[in-house]
């Protein structure tokens, strides 16, 4: 068995999820612009196919990286996509609440943008179908970057390299707001966080101490306290090697007990207009969540002990409270209006250890990903 740790997590593992080896489909390399195959761990799904109207191809990424990190996608030209998604800390910005042009201040905290082949729906309340939507919607919103597309499209066609790039790269010097898209998530695709120590682990290549190796089997299991099953139930939304929402139609939005009804913010339910997604948001990956703090969509929590005191002691009932938490305890008790999972304090802690073996040291100074204009 080329991973054995692949059984053992086969084991733990609730999320279902088929997995296959390879790096994907390969589209013909053409002179100027070579297709690219996505790089990733065997381990992760093969089974997500690249959009067929927007292929991984050399000189689509490098320009993609590009525009990620140009400052005149914003109206006064002083921010990028970087600015809010920062390579250093994971592509997020260490604040609580972003803040655009002027430092406007958003309504979110940045999200994450690792592994991002293998979600879908994007932003935390799913309000992008696909990731070359995503890309779009921050240059135009005038909390963020604040610039009219047809402004992003006139700037980087007067440009005296961009239309060139884009000809490379797309086959017309034209330049569009879907090509730009494309671009960009051409870029976002290839920031694949996959050499963790808790991949190394999965290769077998090193050890996991005690403490990970329970804060892991804490992670992944659900808690049966009948069966004298003990779990911190984090994998029943943040499933499998990947650690991120499921990908299925809109499974991976979760109510996590944030809040009480009368407090309870629109989220999914501003896409869906469905009154039962209320609440609900995106599980994000926890891919690098060492680096990623402050946490939650609204960056209330500081660390990670204050999210795993709300899962352990402080949810709060809703009407819209997942199923998956209203069920996940060690106790066969449910204390008051608050569902609490009763771990220890040593459980805790494994937990916040094994987390930290999510961390990609490779994936942060990765020369691949950074600003090409410096």
């Amino acid at each position: 068995m080329r991973y054995p740790h692949l059984f053992y997590l086969g084991i733990i593992f609730v999320c279902g999820l088929q997995w296959a080896c390879g790096n994907g489909e390969e589209e013909q390399p053409s002179p100027q612009n070579p297709s690219l195959s996505l790089q990733h761990p065997e381990y992760f799904p093969n089974d997500v196919p690249m959009p067929s109207d927007n292929p991984l191809t050399e000189k689509g990424v490098e320009l993609g990286r590009m525009l990620f990190y140009e400052k005149q996608l914003s109206i006064d030209r002083t921010i990028s996509c970087a600015s809010c998604h920062q390579q250093e800390k994971a592509f997020t910005d260490g604040k609580k609440i972003s803040t655009g042009i002027h430092d406007t201040p958003g309504d979110k905290n940045a999200m994450s943008l690792a592994n991002l082949h293998w979600t879908s729906r994007f932003f935390w309340d799913g309000r992008a179908a696909t990731l070359e939507e995503q890309a779009l919607q921050p240059i135009e919103d005038h909390r963020e970057m604040n610039l009219p597309l047809d402004q992003a499209v006139a700037r980087l066609q007067a440009d005296e390299q961009y239309p060139e790039r884009f000809k490379v790269a797309f086959g017309t010097d034209q330049i569009t707001e879907e090509l730009i898209g494309k671009a960009i998530a051409q870029f976002m695709r290839t920031l694949v966080s996959g050499d963790s120590k808790f991949d190394r682990w999965i290769r077998s290549e090193v050890e996991f101490t005690e403490q990970e190796q329970l804060g892991m089997e804490l992670f992944f299991t659900h808690p049966e306290p009948s069966l004298q099953i003990r779990g911190g139930n984090c994998g029943d939304c943040h499933l499998g090697f990947l650690t991120s929402g499921d990908r299925n139609n809109l499974l991976g939005f979760h109510n996590n007990g944030l809040d009480i009804d009368q407090d309870l913010e629109e989220g999914l339910a501003a896409v869906t207009g469905n009154s039962r997604d209320k609440g609900k948001f995106k599980a994000p990956t926890l891919r690098n969540i060492a680096l990623t703090a402050p946490y939650m969509h609204d960056g209330r929590f500081g660390t990670l002990k204050e999210v795993l005191e709300h899962y352990d002691q402080h949810i709060q009932m809703n009407s819209t409270l997942d199923i998956l938490i209203m069920e996940a305890s060690n106790e066969d008790i449910l204390s008051g209006k608050a569902i609490k999972l009763h771990l220890t304090d040593s459980e805790k802690e494994a937990i916040i250890t094994f987390l930290h073996t999510l961390t990609d040291e490779k994936f942060i100074n990765n020369p691949k990903f950074s600003d090409p204009f410096n």
